[in-house]
């Protein structure tokens, strides 16, 4: 085979577990492939999509599950087919397979069981073994991410997936989309919205009997009850069979325990099948470090062993402990192997301990600290960016992976993103570590994000792209290869800065909404370009709710700034859609089309086109005009407001 030999992934024999990890892994991928193509050639003509479908398609994806489903994996070191296969075998879940009436599988069980992992299984069968193709719909909840922590990111995801499979069903969401546009899926009647979607594809008499799943119900940290309440209304549907998993939590528990046809599968009472599965699991990952740090037999056996004595039925805690092994050589992991306390907190423990001696506690606790409030991942430059580390590690790729593997386990790298290994591993910072990591409380933290977030946000400035032409659409800028992204150090900041600032304390709200202060400053000598930077990064949504965020804020404490922010907010609601459409319009469409004694339209009037010779008569005050609804291809015949008033 022409190429290069010395890139090439080799193994010793087939024998090898790594070996044997890959192969099942392609054989997956390959029989998913196939399984792919005959749904597809199944779809006939409505597998066609128009342009006004794939737009509504791009605009209701929040994420790809099938994505995220790799992306867990890889993460976890594959999918390890003898740590699942065990629950095939149980009454459960072939009672929940074979029997029509049960609709509802509930797999629950105490943090790091394996049960994201299990499911990941479960999916692959579903989709490999089934005699008939079935559409298989799933999502991945994850607490640390602000864009598949929420019910309705759970319901876009599904249906996602859904139409994916039977195009024929992005009828029912057109139907409302038509009339809404993008704001369907993302204004305060979101939910209830996308609830009746749902609904209504399920119900279509052409929709074959499907498979709907969704684990870490726990990490589902908005409208979780809302969405507890319409698994169980749609668990009686005879064509739709549910997988939902979930840790040990009461109000899981006494909304579950109503759906009338389920089947629950607790781990704890399978506490023979997990820890088998995990024995398992052991050997695989021992037999890797074997091999990358030369155990001998003797050591190979001893780890093995201590591992699985101690892992008390917890993936989780073997394969932290593995990391900690991963560089140690043989002579000094039999040693060291000892001093792992079972247990997840004790482990959990053990590795802030370590951090409070280290010679640099102080910087590793901040960095936990600031990664614990966050509301999504964050990139190496944005901690960098608003973290403000010191000048010469903050020039140093290296140095900065090296800090984030100094702070214990509790942290991985995906590509150059910054994950918790485990959502109990936030929690145990926030709740059982809090007096270390969270010295002067949580609030302060979010205002030391608020403060730094502002001072990263003044490299803002006026085309920041150097796109030129005013008029270029933003999907034309998506195509541009900037190397280095001017705000790819500062993406977080742009979006979330206001939303640290309502959750700081009091004084520091007051101290920062005063004449003159950092946000009178920052709306005055910024607020075209933070607009412009939100429109380049696909969240003029997130900046009308923050505008909105911060009004209420000013209103709540009596500041000063109540004319300021009020204009701000009703500069992004009424020029919303050009400035989302089409970033550098805000310049040359937004400013001259606002009132003339607008105050942001006053502040930045040296923003204004000068080759505009005669400007448009505008009256001296906003209309009564809020916003103007764009994007339904239809006509209007009904409207309806939300309960607030505000869209």
């Amino acid at each position: 085979m022409p190429a290069n030999h010395s890139t090439i992934c080799k193994f010793d024999s087939m024998a090898d577990p790594t070996c044997q990890l890959a192969l099942d892994s392609i054989a997956a991928e390959v029989e998913h492939a196939l399984n792919l193509a005959h749904n597809g050639s199944s779809r006939g003509p409505d597998s066609t999509l128009s342009d006004e479908d794939r737009r509504c398609l791009q605009d209701l994806r929040v994420t790809d599950p099938r994505d995220d489903k790799t992306r867990i994996e890889q993460t976890k070191g594959g999918l390890l087919k003898d740590a699942y296969r065990w629950v095939l075998t149980t009454p459960e879940f072939q009672r929940w397979r074979d029997d029509e009436h049960s609709r509802l599988l509930w797999i629950k069980g105490d943090p790091g069981k394996g049960k994201t992992m299990l499911l990941c299984g479960i999916v692959d069968e579903l989709q490999n073994t089934t005699s008939e193709i079935r559409p298989l719909s799933y999502f991945f909840c994850q607490a640390t991410d602000s864009r598949i922590n929420n019910a309705s990111a759970v319901l876009r995801g599904l249906m996602y997936m859904l139409i994916d499979q039977q195009p024929a069903l992005i009828s029912h969401l057109r139907r409302k989309y038509d009339l809404a546009g993008k704001q369907l899926f993302e204004d305060v009647n979101a939910w209830t919205a996308l609830k009746g979607i749902l609904g209504s594809m399920l119900e279509d008499p052409n929709l074959q009997c499907s498979y709907l799943v969704i684990d870490a119900l726990d990490e589902c940290t908005t409208d979780l009850s809302l969405l507890l309440t319409l698994i169980q209304e749609l668990a009686a549907k005879s064509n739709i069979k549910w997988i939902v998993s979930g840790r040990n939590w009461p109000n899981i528990e006494k909304e579950l325990t109503k759906a009338t046809q389920k089947v629950r599968l607790c781990l704890e009472l399978n506490e023979e099948s997990v820890s088998t599965a995990v024995r398992e699991y052991v050997k695989f990952k021992v037999d890797g470090l074997a091999q990358k740090n030369d155990y001998d037999s003797d050591t190979q056996s001893a780890v093995q062993s201590h591992l699985a004595s101690k892992a008390e039925g917890t993936f989780l805690w073997v394969a932290l402990v593995c990391q900690e092994l991963i560089d140690i050589p043989g002579w000094e992991a039999k040693d060291l192997i000892i001093e792992f306390p079972p247990g997840l907190d004790a482990l959990y423990k053990r590795m802030m301990d370590q951090i409070c001696k280290s010679r640099r506690a102080l910087l590793f606790k901040s960095i936990l600290a600031v990664l614990s409030v966050i509301y999504r991942p964050i990139t190496l430059d944005e901690l960098v960016s608003f973290f403000g580390l010191p000048g010469r590690v903050s020039s140093q790729s290296q140095a900065m992976l090296e800090i984030i593997s100094l702070c214990g386990s509790f942290l991985t790298l995906r590509g150059r993103t910054i994950f918790f290994v485990h959502q109990s591993a936030k929690d145990f910072l926030i709740t059982k570590a809090s007096n270390d990591v969270f010295p002067s409380g949580i609030e302060e933290i979010h205002h030391t994000v608020f403060s730094q977030s502002l001072q990263a946000l003044s490299i803002l400035c006026r085309d920041i792209y150097n796109l030129k032409t005013p008029g270029l659409p933003i999907e034309k800028v998506k195509q541009l290869d900037l190397n280095p992204d001017p705000l790819s150090a500062v993406g977080y900041s742009c979006v979330y800065w206001i939303d640290h600032l309502y959750d700081s304390r009091t004084e520091h709200k007051e101290k920062n909404l005063q004449e003159n202060g950092v946000i009178d400053r920052f709306l005055r000598g910024k607020y075209l370009y933070w607009l412009e930077a939100l429109s380049l990064l696909r969240s003029i949504s997130h900046g009308v709710l923050s505008m909105i965020k911060l009004e209420s804020l000013v209103q709540e404490h009596a500041s000063p700034l109540v004319d300021l922010t009020r204009d701000g907010r009703r500069f992004i609601q009424y020029h919303r859609a050009v400035i989302e459409s089409s970033p550098l319009q805000i310049y040359a469409s937004a400013l001259i089309f606002s009132p003339t004694q607008s105050p942001i339209r006053r502040q930045f009037q040296a923003e204004e086109p000068q080759w505009l010779i005669t400007k448009p008569h505008m009256d001296s005050g906003w209309s009564a005009c809020l916003t103007t609804l764009e994007g339904h291809g239809h006509s209007v015949e009904s409207i309806a407001w939300s309960s607030d008033g505000r869209l």
